[in-house]
């Protein structure tokens, strides 16, 4: 008999990206990182002239973070811890947005950081990679953990029966971005771990009672 699957993003929900690459500019790429709303592009601004980086500058950044600051992220509190749990009742695997050359970076940094997990990279909207996964595990049930409502979006729109928890675990984004619960693509919005295990654990009991 097939098992759940948790099918969880990584920055933001398992290690922190924002903070440290906030930090990164400041310190060494003359760039200061300030979210006032949900438009990330509107968030990165040089610090000598105070004008926004183009996208293309933008995108240069965030790739020279992923090449060489990757050691820079931290748990997010209880996130490794929580997906141990889960995996005693379920099988867990990676969904991050990250070209494909940095699959085996993202499984090593998690690694390092005591989960051992499977890992998928993708560019774009998720849904597509998601139903791939489904199809590939034909699980029980599908539960789906991303910060970003675009891709929760997505998930609804392409696959046909998942369950999807959004989560933003990084205080600089959470108040900012848009809530996928909200506009009716996510099952729930909950930004803390403490309180999404428990949720996540009875998704799972529900399936398997």
């Amino acid at each position: 008999m097939s098992r759940p699957l948790i099918i969880s993003d990584c920055d933001e929900v398992l290690l922190y990206m924002v903070s440290p690459f906030r930090d990164w500019l400041a310190e060494t790429q003359g760039v200061e990182f300030r979210m006032e709303g949900n438009d990330f592009a509107k968030a990165l601004r040089w610090q000598e002239s105070g004008e926004f980086l183009a996208p293309e500058e933008i995108w240069q950044k965030l790739g020279g973070f992923f090449d060489t600051e990757m050691y820079r992220q931290t748990p997010i509190p209880g996130a490794i811890e929580g997906l141990g749990a889960l995996r005693e009742n379920a099988d867990v695997v990676i969904l991050t947005n990250l070209v494909d050359k940095r699959q085996e970076m993202r499984r090593a940094q998690l690694l390092d950081h005591g989960l051992e997990a499977r890992v998928f990279t993708n560019q774009g909207p998720k849904g597509p990679a998601l139903q791939a996964i489904v199809d590939e595990y034909n699980p029980s049930k599908a539960i789906f953990i991303d910060d970003l409502a675009q891709h929760h979006r997505s998930a609804r729109e392409t696959v046909g029966n998942i369950t999807t928890l959004h989560l933003c675990g990084e205080p600089l984004l959470a108040p900012h971005i848009d809530c996928a619960h909200t506009s009716g693509h996510a099952d729930a919005r909950i930004d803390s771990w403490d309180a999404a295990l428990p949720w996540l654990l009875d998704e799972i009991e529900k399936e398997t009672a």
